[in-house]
């Protein structure tokens, strides 16, 4: 670290697409708008559409932690500092516990510096720290639950580099959409560029998850999205005990929360349905033993088990019942919800705050997510809490995925 002038400067590399991504401005905002001063030491402009661009700038600060705390911001940009210092490693005092001044993960490519070489995180996953095996070098996010004592991990930000997204420089799907709640998009046109993305996903045999809510069955789209999971559209589901219990009131009753699907009146004693369909359902044993058997004929639960579909349902402290795979361990529920988006191209979040959230929280940055909800908040929720790549719709759920099922029907 070099002091001159009773400042405190470090050098910095920016590389990759940085002009067109506007990561380059943004560094060079941040630094202002943290009272930090910056010097361009050289730089280079790709000329071509695949060349990457390169620039080298001093960055200078009045206090050792006014620079610091830049630093931290400058990497989550990708700035990667110049240095050839390895990680600092502390264990973990206790189970569960990680050590002071461990680093916080993001959701973007992470790479430590350790032994002199460069080592990639094994996956992406914000809120975490950095969990580095003494005998082989992995390194990899770990939450406190799964923290051991005297566990190794990263602390403070020497040795760390983050690789920012870039937007590429070609016409890209989803190219002309952004991550605002307005109202105002062309819904149609949006609707158009997901389902072209699930048909190029299906056809190379890639990987969609659907995280949905109650709703869908409430305005009746349980049969559409069960026709996107029949025709090989979805290839895995996460939900809460209430999707899955009106999905199947929907199929014994007709109803979903009481009320006919068809009139959307009231049904004599309808309150009682979803509680008749839990029972039901833990008569039999399970959900895939109630469809197997013939007590669940249709919607979404059959859909998934004839297409032997994996669905992940996480409760919560409101549930009746619950129904009998329904994990009401939320740690089971994470590990689970984890092991099925390895591989995950594409992630729709359909009408429901709390599921998008938890599973946003386990995405990398590079998944592509569409959320769709008509309250504007709960789109916003995803991207407040750090799921910034999320693409959002605010729309009724019901015309959302009959629009879907349309245009995937289209040739």
């Amino acid at each position: 670290m070099a002091a001159k002038s009773a400042h405190f400067s470090e050098t910095l590399l920016l590389q990759g697409h940085i002009i067109d991504s506007l990561t380059f401005s943004k560094v060079l905002d941040r630094i202002m708008e943290r009272g930090g001063r910056f010097t361009i030491q050289d730089i280079h402009v790709g000329q071509r559409k695949y060349e990457r661009s390169r620039a080298v700038l001093s960055v200078e600060a009045s206090s050792q932690h006014q620079l610091d705390e830049l630093l931290k911001e400058l990497r989550n940009l990708g700035a990667e500092v110049l240095e050839k210092e390895d990680v600092k490693l502390a264990p973990a005092p206790r189970s569960g516990v990680f050590p002071d001044g461990f680093y916080a993960t993001t959701n973007l490519e992470t790479w430590i510096r350790r032994g002199g070489r460069w080592i990639k995180m094994a996956r992406e996953e914000m809120d975490s720290g950095i969990r580095v095996d003494r005998k082989t070098g992995r390194a990899e996010p770990v939450r406190f639950a799964s923290v051991k004592k005297g566990d190794l991990f990263v602390v403070g930000h020497q040795g760390v580099k983050v690789v920012p997204l870039e937007r590429p420089r070609d016409a890209a799907l989803f190219e002309f959409m952004t991550s605002d709640a307005s109202t105002e998009k062309p819904k149609a046109a949006f609707i158009h560029q997901i389902a072209q993305a699930m048909r190029d996903i299906k056809k190379r045999k890639g990987k969609v998850c659907v995280v949905g809510g109650p709703a869908i069955i409430h305005t009746g789209a349980h049969q559409d999205l069960a026709w996107l999971i029949e025709h090989g559209y979805v290839n895995v589901l996460f939900a809460g005990n209430a999707l899955a219990t009106h999905d199947m009131e929907a199929a014994l009753f007709n109803t979903s929360l009481g009320l006919s699907l068809k009139s959307g009146a009231v049904t004599h004693e309808g309150h009682e349905h979803h509680l008749r369909t839990i029972n039901l359902v833990r008569k039999i044993g399970s959900i895939r033993e109630a469809v197997r058997k013939g007590a669940i004929r249709s919607g979404i639960m059959a859909a998934c088990v004839h297409r032997n579909i994996p669905f992940v349902l996480a409760g919560s402290i409101r549930d009746d019942g619950p129904l009998p795979e329904v994990m009401t361990d939320m740690l089971q529920a994470q590990r689970e919800m984890r092991k099925h988006l390895m591989g995950v191209d594409l992630v729709l979040m359909l009408a429901t705050t709390l599921h998008s959230v938890a599973v946003g929280n386990l995405l990398p940055a590079r998944v592509r997510t569409v959320c769709v909800d008509m309250n504007p908040s709960s789109v916003t929720k995803l991207s407040d809490r750090g799921t910034w790549q999320s693409i959002s719709l605010v729309t009724d759920i019901g015309y959302f995925l009959r629009e879907l099922r349309t245009q995937l029907q289209r040739r």
